[in-house]
């Protein structure tokens, strides 16, 4: 699928049902990049259902650690937190240029993590928990230099330091890190092979938000025409996520793996789901797997024991 920006525009003027609303007693669901925007309307969204626990996830990993331990079961693990990247682009210590460590290793790192507790919660309470992980729109135009799709490790090609041959960030560089959202639980999805979990990836579409705070010039004011002219609020934005976390349980199956949008399933780029695009995505994910393993040597038992050969 190709999005015209007529068509973008037409879905952004479309009026989104109401939230989805089930009974959560009993259940838990952890929120990441709750804080503020979207994650904060989403978590008023769930906090509505009375789950159990509602698990705002924070910056310290012990307490966040220390949340987890008092209760085993997750039943819904939203990945909502995600960084803008700078004209000019800035670095982690760990020398990955931020807005991918963020938006992707990140990311990727906490659903591997936690896919055991997933997959242990559906067997102990016979439910079917889900992953979802915010995506965008953008990911439609996303372009990627034929040097970093031929690259042996495509990651590092484009996100390391010392291997940046330009310090460009903007529009691009983060329809780059959404794209590779959908790789991953397209990948991921393949992997659990209609396990008792349900991944899938989300766009809210373009909504009012602190999270474009650090534009600046020319890009602001754009920015801020498009407020004007289509964006939605950010509640109606934490909506989409909202639903795919809970939403058609008749139809759930229709879930696994997909691409959300005005909550709906709806196809993802032609890239992603050309044959070059799924031999990109099998690359990505080798590589990912290797990286986050020297992070956390768990990542590698996660997929040895939970994970099988990806279909074709």
């Amino acid at each position: 699928m190709q999005l015209t920006p007529w068509a973008f525009i037409k879905s952004q003027w479309t009026t989104l049902p109401p939230a989805a609303k089930v009974d959560l007693t009993g259940k838990t669901v952890i929120i990441t990049g709750a804080n503020v925007g979207l994650g904060f309307e989403a978590a008023k969204h769930f906090a509505r259902m009375n789950p159990e626990k509602l698990i705002l996830a924070c910056r310290n990993k012990a307490k966040g650690e220390a949340a987890l331990n008092r209760r085993r079961a997750i039943d819904i693990l939203v990945e909502n937190a995600g960084v803008s990247p700078s004209e000019n682009l800035e670095f982690t210590a760990d020398g990955w240029e931020s807005s991918v460590q963020t938006n992707d290793l990140s990311t990727s790192l906490l659903g591997l993590l936690l896919l055991p507790r997933l997959l242990e919660t559906a067997e102990k309470y016979n439910t079917t928990p889900r992953l979802v992980v915010l995506a965008s729109e953008l990911h439609y135009w996303a372009k990627l230099d034929k040097s970093v799709l031929d690259s042996p490790n495509p990651l590092r090609e484009y996100a390391l330091k010392d291997r940046l041959t330009s310090a460009k960030g903007g529009n691009n560089r983060y329809a780059v890190t959404k794209l590779l959202n959908i790789l991953f639980i397209r990948a991921l999805n393949d992997r659990l092979h209609r396990k008792p979990v349900i991944v899938n990836a989300v766009n809210p579409g373009y909504c009012y938000s602190s999270f474009r705070r650090n534009f600046k010039g020319i890009r602001r004011l754009f920015d801020k025409l498009m407020e004007l002219a289509v964006a939605r609020t950010t509640e109606e934005g934490s909506r989409i996520p909202v639903w795919a976390a809970v939403g058609a349980e008749e139809k759930k199956d229709e879930l696994r793996g997909a691409y959300i949008s005005s909550m709906k399933v709806e196809e993802p780029s032609d890239f992603v789901i050309s044959k070059e695009g799924k031999a990109y995505q099998d690359k990505i994910w080798n590589v990912l797997i290797d990286e986050l393993a020297k992070v956390d040597s768990k990542v590698a038992q996660v997929v040895e024991e939970y994970l099988t050969t990806a279909k074709n």
